[in-house]
């Protein structure tokens, strides 16, 4: 199992499918989920899946993310902002190796490997008492740290040519010429939204915005 740590926009999902695709595991399923945008009282459902009335509006049976990961990797993006009940049952999950629907009783074998995605040192977050501290020692086997832009300058122009050519190509018109000043000043800017803000300024630059 893994974390990786970054800034919003850092690459935190890229880096998680490059794992899975250069793993045993890349013709298995890789499957993300978004923790923070799951409400509280769905993300057991969500996670688990559920069998049809269990509770009120669970009218079928539903499969959950573990459950559809099963053989290949499923990513907890923002996994910081899960709540604490739900962590421990994340926690049994994941040392067990089985999964129960909400309203089942059977358990059903899991085989998936776990990647972690926070904007927040989980450590950090555990020692005050906001992330499970047991959790946190299962998930990090290994950390990845993913640098933001602001100190990775020539990443940023090397980046932005990537990007500015995508982006020439998507609407059908030549890349245009980046001058030195152009240069010094994607190098020198800090780009507090990261790569997502970096390849939307290069969008720009593409349609002559900017």
């Amino acid at each position: 199992d893994v974390i990786i740590l970054g800034e919003t926009g850092t690459g935190k999902e890229v880096v998680a499918r490059c794992l899975h695709d250069f793993s045993p595991r890349a013709k298995a399923p890789f499957v993300a989920v978004n923790c923070a945008a799951i409400h509280s009282e769905l993300i057991e459902s969500e996670l688990f899946g559920h069998e049809a009335g269990a509770f009120t509006g669970a009218v079928s049976q539903r499969v959950g993310k573990f459950e559809y990961a099963n053989g290949g990797t499923l990513l907890l993006d923002e996994i910081e902002s899960m709540p604490l009940l739900a962590q421990a049952k994340v926690l049994r999950v994941i040392q067990e190796r089985v999964v129960e629907r909400v309203g089942s009783n059977r358990q059903i074998p899991l085989d998936v490997r776990i990647i972690a995605a926070s904007k927040v040192d989980l450590g950090a977050e555990s020692e005050a008492g906001r992330f499970r501290a047991d959790l946190y020692y299962r998930l990090n086997l290994a950390t990845i740290i993913l640098p933001p832009l602001r100190a990775r300058g020539e990443d940023c122009v090397l980046l932005f040519h990537h990007f500015l050519g995508e982006a020439a190509k998507r609407f059908g018109r030549p890349a245009p010429s980046l001058h030195p000043a152009d240069l010094d000043a994607i190098r020198r800017y800090d780009w507090p939204g990261n790569v997502r803000e970096l390849k939307a300024a290069a969008d720009r630059f593409a349609i002559g915005l900017d």
